[in-house]
């Protein structure tokens, strides 16, 4: 295996990259403001880091129609656990430890919302019923306390023009998805077909 030349401090890095300027050494807050509200009542994605007290580390979606997160009060914000694929990578990693950081998503919009703070896994029916959807009250949430609130640029949208239709691959070249996981698992009797069939019915029976 190849070696690189590696940076090992954060001096090094400094060196080479520079320092943030006023405006975003000023622009963490600690509490949901009025705008991180709006911003998070208009979001129907984020995304979910978190990692166990060995460092293994995760990052996966949580989604649903906008409004889908439930803010309490400017330090608390509650996320609903839908129906997944039973690993529970991202609660599992909580419970050893609890910070977690999210990037809240809004179609078109090309600057995110990041915040970051302490999970606690909850389990109040009360709390949970305001959640509902499609019939279904989730059988947990992840409570998030809130210690940074702040807007990320949007260099990274634009460079990947993610939400510009014309620059999306044509569907026939997509990744096939049910092939890849098919070829993936190596079991024996599961092929792609089964798969495509498997996915179709979680997603189509499933989603709550």
């Amino acid at each position: 295996m190849a070696e690189y030349e590696k940076i090992e401090s954060e001096a090094e890095l400094r060196e080479l990259l520079g320092f943030p300027g006023q405006l975003v050494q000023h622009k963490v807050i600690g509490v949901i403001d009025e705008h991180c509200r709006r911003f998070i009542a208009q979001s129907p994605i984020l995304m979910l880091a978190t990692s166990n007290d060995q460092g293994f580390t995760d990052v996966s979606p949580r989604g649903d129609a906008p409004g889908f997160v439930l803010v309490l009060d400017e330090r608390r914000l509650v996320i609903p656990e839908r129906p997944g694929n039973r690993r529970m990578d991202s609660l599992i990693n909580l419970l050893s430890n609890p910070r977690a950081g999210l990037i809240f998503m809004i179609p078109g919009l090309e600057e995110t919302l990041r915040v970051n703070g302490r999970a606690t896994i909850i389990r109040d029916d009360q709390l949970l019923q305001k959640m509902e959807a499609q019939g279904r009250t989730p059988l947990v949430g992840i409570m998030i306390e809130v210690e940074e609130c702040y807007t990320h640029c949007a260099k990274a949208f634009k460079r990947s023009s993610l939400w510009n239709p014309d620059s999306w691959p044509a569907k026939e070249s997509l990744p096939n998805i049910p092939r890849i996981i098919a070829d993936h698992v190596k079991l024996p009797g599961i092929g792609a077909e089964q798969v495509e069939a498997s996915l179709n019915e979680s997603y189509t029976k499933r989603l709550y």
